[in-house]
């Protein structure tokens, strides 16, 4: 199951690559258009990756105050770093997802190169046992091609078995040596593996074993130093962009080491896969520096259009608050003057009525009505109209 969803993984990698190679006439130049074709059409998702990875790194600051500020907290420290992802729009795992999509396609690209009869032409089995029959008749050394027990080749099931660069090894042999015999089978190509004067199909340290000063030789060694420097400074460029933080820290440290790794594949591979990875982090370090300079400039021009948003808004806010207070200053100023006033008004009603008592005569007040017996009254008036009228 899973070898045939290989096989369907490799037919639109092997479509392309031979849609180059009928292009160019050259496995290696095929290689390199390849590999540029697959960087730009992945290209759209790598780009909102790398701006979050970006923006992660300009927010670094941040995270590394909340990290020595919720040092002994890590559950807090999760959350405020969660509060932080959301207020920023970002999401962490975003900058990782996409990092993973080239191992498919250096999977699918292996299966290529190293079965060019099954996975590049697209042809059967059957064509592959008719090649090694009609190579081994022909008193090819096969030592390079199939497997070998006790001096005798492996057959299963009447099936010869290949080492694991047996097809690019027969198809090589083929190529230039026996070219009539691909010309006999319908989709056949005749795969020239010489690139720069050097072969292709041919692993590097076979040419470390049997090492001569030859540009063939020293070539074939060069690929995968070169892939190993190019890994190596696509790794300084990626990492330099992202935020330093202890995680991000360790994984840099782990990807430093990645490089050598490739060197040690690309030793033990055909060189053509030396030659993609060189290519592509050839690519890829182009892309990482365009697109830093790209997103670095659009990111600081948002964050000063939303500083001087913030400003602006903060200006209003404190006119706002001036005007505000301004007018709780009138009000204030308006509550008291009505105080006052009332406070007027009763004062003056006081002494209006303390001169309205004092005006009258206690003749006419009763408690503390001053008129309740009229102004003049007087209690012994009619005592005095009685003895007027006493003879």
């Amino acid at each position: 199951m899973f070898s045939s969803i290989g096989y369907i993984i490799c037919i639109p990698f092997a479509w392309l690559l031979r849609l180059f190679y009928n292009m160019t006439s050259s496995y290696g130049m095929a290689i390199i258009l390849f590999t540029l074709v697959i960087k730009l059409l992945m290209l759209p998702f790598q780009l909102k990756s790398k701006k979050s990875m970006i923006r992660m790194n300009r927010m670094s600051g941040r995270m590394q105050e909340l990290q020595k500020k919720y040092a002994n907290n890590q559950a807090k420290l999760g959350e405020e770093m969660q509060k932080l992802y959301a207020e920023e729009g970002i999401n962490p795992m975003s900058g990782c997802l996409w990092s993973f999509l080239p191992l498919p396609i250096l999977i699918a690209l292996y299966s290529i190169l190293r079965q060019p009869i099954t996975h590049f032409m697209m042809l059967s089995g059957e064509v592959v046992q008719k090649m090694v029959d009609a190579v081994s008749a022909a008193g090819v050394n096969m030592a390079s091609i199939v497997q070998i027990r006790d001096g005798a080749v492996v057959v299963e099931d009447g099936i010869t078995k290949l080492l694991p660069t047996g097809q690019i090894n027969l198809v090589n042999v083929i190529s230039s040596q026996m070219p009539e015999l691909g010309n006999s089978v319908e989709g056949w190509i005749n795969v020239n593996y010489n690139f720069l004067g050097l072969n292709m199909a041919e692993n590097p340290w076979n040419a470390v074993t049997n090492f001569s000063f030859s540009w063939a030789a020293i070539g074939l060694i060069l690929i995968p130093i070169l892939a190993g420097a190019s890994q190596m400074l696509l790794t300084k460029i990626t990492t330099a962009q992202q935020p330093k933080t202890d995680a991000t820290a360790a994984s840099n440290r782990m990807l430093m080491w990645m490089p050598l790794f490739s060197v040690y594949i690309a030793f033990t591979m055909p060189s053509a896969l030396g030659v993609y990875w060189i290519a592509q982090s050839v690519f890829a370090a182009v892309q990482e520096f365009i697109l830093g300079n790209f997103f670095n400039k659009r990111m600081e021009e948002e964050e000063n259009a939303r500083y001087e948003a913030r400003q602006a808004d903060r200006k209003r806010r404190m006119e706002e608050a001036k005007v505000l207070q301004e007018q709780q200053r009138q009000q204030a100023v308006q509550k008291q003057s009505l105080k006052e006033k009332r406070r007027a008004a009763q004062e003056a009603k006081a002494e209006k009525a303390k001169k309205a008592g004092s005006s009258t005569t206690e003749a006419g007040r009763v408690g503390d009505r001053p008129y309740a017996r009229g102004r003049a009254y007087k209690a012994d008036r009619y005592d005095e109209e009685k003895s007027e009228e006493t003879p």
